[in-house]
């Protein structure tokens, strides 16, 4: 992919009824968006209509983080009301719901094995869990650096202590699976292996908190986004042979991207599909900004045009020079592409474009007259063939037999009115309580029955006299 200036020059569009999203995710196949929002909704977009597949409920509060699994069928969301859920898009039902003990910062499925995740938290250790069974299975890891020997020997009271206080922000998967790399609040990046649930490596890039780690999707290199203003890229060796030799293992920064003029710090970091660039939303801003990764380079800067709306979290397309950000503020979700020509040959089947003029040869029946009853005839017989426009052609689509499609809903809304306005007369509408008409949500009282007695009462702006003679008393 190579990125000019002219790639990624506008925000082309957004998402309908996207309400406010707090973050985003494409799955592997990139024909569908997962995007979380503030009131515990999940909504699935698909990319090549922007319009809403499915909606996801569950979850009574903010959504932290989404991650798909490797065939797209599956889906785990976390959130701040300390739940973890897995859902399956055949039905849209959920898996699993794991509850902890704390909120959730991040949850990361396994690369092979959706039934495998790891969760960052709140004031808490990370952990390892196996939902392979109805009654899930934690394993604790530990926050703390891996130290040798020589290091647990002569460690001082002061170092102690501060390993005994690191608590780990962010924690995910490499790209076999076979570790996990989580991130502390005192800048130190640990090495876990998933089988043994033990720390094998540790290096300190920073002295602030770790926000983010991703990897590429070749799983070779991955950036670091910490508090500092500093995003830095790494390159991991190669993991094929699985005898490691720690004492000799290191990892070297490759690159630093920082704004050294405005002293920017960074919301969220991505990847482009090949690892070549680097995306990061800037915090208190309405940037974006774009490096080349081997030469860390600037190359671009997308702005958004309502210049009061922050970037949130960024996400690059796995297969397309298309990035999508939500707003920190509004919630809203924008959409950058490249503008494209263009192509006349789409507005019939039978139109050709040429570089030049040619010479035309008419054909001997083209302007052949017809009868009006032959015509009609065949307009009839095209009408009769069924066209079929639920099935979708995976070789047209760039798919696999293996990768999983979300069967199609024809009774899912476009927007979200539905879900926030309730017709209660002809012409009158109200807002729906917070919590109404959902199971999971609890049972508790939407108001007191004054309360709900006066919104009975609500006829064409005015209140019922019976409300009248209560304020009269």
């Amino acid at each position: 992919m190579i990125v000019t200036q002219r790639l990624l020059a506008v925000a082309v569009a957004g998402c309908r009824g996207s309400g406010h999203a707090t973050c985003i995710r494409f799955n592997r196949g990139g024909d569908l968006l997962a995007s979380g929002r503030a009131d515990g909704t999940v909504i699935i977009f698909d990319v090549g209509t922007n319009g809403i597949a499915r909606k996801l409920r569950g979850h009574t509060r903010q959504i932290q983080s989404l991650s798909w699994s490797a065939n797209g069928r599956y889906l785990l969301s976390a959130s701040q009301d300390w739940k973890c859920v897995l859902w399956d898009l055949q039905d849209g039902s959920r898996v699993r719901t794991v509850k902890f003990q704390a909120p959730v910062f991040i949850a990361e499925l396994h690369p092979h094995d959706h039934f495998q995740f790891v969760a960052a938290l709140f004031e808490d250790q990370p952990v390892l869990v196996d939902i392979s069974s109805d009654i899930p299975k934690k394993r604790s890891l530990s926050s703390a650096p891996h130290r040798t020997q020589v290091e647990r020997e002569n460690v001082s009271e002061k170092q102690a202590a501060q390993d005994a206080k690191q608590q780990t922000t962010v924690a995910t998967f490499t790209g076999a699976g076979n570790y996990i790399f989580t991130g502390t609040r005192f800048g130190w990046i640990n090495m876990i292996d998933t089988r043994s649930c033990e720390t094998i490596y540790s290096t300190r890039l920073s002295t602030k908190i770790i926000l983010f780690i991703r990897f590429t999707a070749s799983g070779q290199y991955f950036v670091v986004n910490a508090s500092d203003g500093i995003i830095r890229t790494l390159k991991l060796p190669s993991f094929d042979d699985h005898n490691i030799d720690i004492d000799h293992f290191s990892l070297e920064v490759e690159h630093k991207f920082q704004d050294v003029v405005n002293r920017h710090s960074w919301s969220h970091v991505a990847f482009s599909p090949t690892g070549d660039y680097v995306a990061a939303s800037t915090f208190g801003s309405h940037d974006i900004y774009i490096w080349e990764r081997k030469q860390g380079s600037l190359v671009k800067i997308l702005a958004l045009e309502d210049d009061k709306e922050e970037v949130g979290a960024v996400e690059w397309h796995p297969e397309r020079p298309f990035i999508v950000a939500c707003g920190a503020s509004e919630g809203e979700i924008y959409l950058w592409s490249i503008q494209t020509p263009q192509r006349w040959s789409a507005l019939a089947p039978d139109f050709a474009e040429v570089e030049e003029n040619v010479e035309y040869v008419e054909p001997e029946d083209e302007f052949d007259i017809h009868p009006i009853e032959e015509l009609h005839k065949r307009r009839l017989d095209r009408e009769d063939e069924p066209v079929d426009v639920l099935t979708i052609d995976r070789k047209f689509v760039g798919m696999n037999d293996s990768q999983f499609r979300m069967p199609v809903l024809l009774d899912v809304g476009g927007s979200d009115s539905e879900d926030d306005i309730v017709a209660i007369g002809a012409g009158q509408f109200r807002r729906r309580t917070p919590g109404q008409g959902k199971d999971w949500a609890g049972d508790e009282s939407a108001g007191s029955g004054e309360d709900q007695a006066s919104r009975r009462a609500v006829t064409n702006g005015t209140k019922s006299q019976v409300t009248k003679r209560r304020r009269g008393e």
